[in-house]
């Protein structure tokens, strides 16, 4: 999926284009080959930069392209998924910012997630398409607002599954407590690598 969005810097309004524009905030959520190739054809950017995003593996960093002057940051954000019993499965999700130029701005993500939404839906004060640190930033404080509301339904989940086990040894409140866990190794191992990220961009 491709949306573009730009900030109006007169008027200040808040609305999605069909075309390429300078100022402009282009969202791509998994993006077709065709979307990734016009993208790229049309803000002039290597196409390695949107494929490294989308790679769910990768990890989170900062790789800065001399020859076009654009540079990428991957922080991974936390994201929820419904497991075979219903229940919540806490992980995390690679988001790609790229900032091209002076001209615009790129989201890249595999799937949708609350962090951008946030942003499509106005829901983030004092958001230009245009101010591209600050949007860094806003992103980075939104994600990280969004890691410790996760943490603490972690929190309230694990006590409620405690409590349940020590009145009864069941499969299923065990089985809870490793899903839980394997949740939080994903969170750590993703809090501390953004942590360098956030470093390196100070």
């Amino acid at each position: 999926m491709l949306k573009i969005y730009n900030t109006d810097i007169e008027t200040n309004e808040f609305r999605e284009l069909k075309e390429f524009k300078k100022g402009s905030w282009i969202n791509l959520v998994n993006p077709s080959e065709n979307e990734i190739k016009k993208v790229c054809e049309s803000v002039q950017i290597q196409e390695d930069f949107i494929r490294d995003a989308l790679d769910f593996e990768e990890k989170a960093r900062i790789d800065h392209e001399e020859d076009d002057d654009t540079t990428l940051f991957v922080v991974d954000v936390p994201i929820t998924e419904n497991g075979e019993e219903g229940e919540v499965i806490y992980s995390t999700l690679p988001l790609g910012m790229i900032v091209v130029r002076d001209d615009f701005f790129i989201t890249v993500s595999l799937r949708k997630n609350k962090i951008i939404e946030s942003f499509e839906k106005r829901k983030i004060k004092n958001f230009q398409t245009y101010k591209k640190t600050r949007f860094i930033f806003q992103i980075l404080y939104l994600n990280s607002s969004f890691y410790l509301s996760y943490l603490k339904q972690i929190n309230k989940e694990t006590e409620v599954a405690e409590y349940i086990l020590k009145n009864s040894m069941r499969n299923k409140e065990l089985l809870k407590m490793l899903t839980l866990e394997k949740g939080l190794v994903y969170f750590t191992t993703s809090l501390k690598s953004n942590e360098l990220v956030m470093e390196k961009t100070l």
